[in-house]
């Protein structure tokens, strides 16, 4: 409970410039595989001390996970 609290607000602080209900669509699907969202954090991290621009890095790693994101966004009506 209170590891998804600390979780809720760190992903908030990230997202702040965006509406309330993108934030908390986000927070909702992060917290669903906390594990699969921290292992594509370490994968860009490594990529960005690599020398790849953050971006590129997040673009690359996200395609790599883009079809576990895709189930965990249509689980639960999402």
């Amino acid at each position: 409970m209170f590891k998804e609290f600390l979780l809720r607000k760190l992903i908030e602080s990230k997202l702040g410039s965006l509406p309330k209900e993108e934030r908390e669509r986000i927070v909702r699907i992060v917290t669903k595989n906390p594990a699969l969202f921290q292992e594509i954090a370490v994968k860009i991290k490594q990529q960005t001390d690599s020398g790849k621009d953050q971006q590129a890095a997040t673009l690359s790693v996200m395609r790599e996970y883009q079809g576990q994101i895709q189930k965990i966004m249509t689980e639960g009506g999402e």
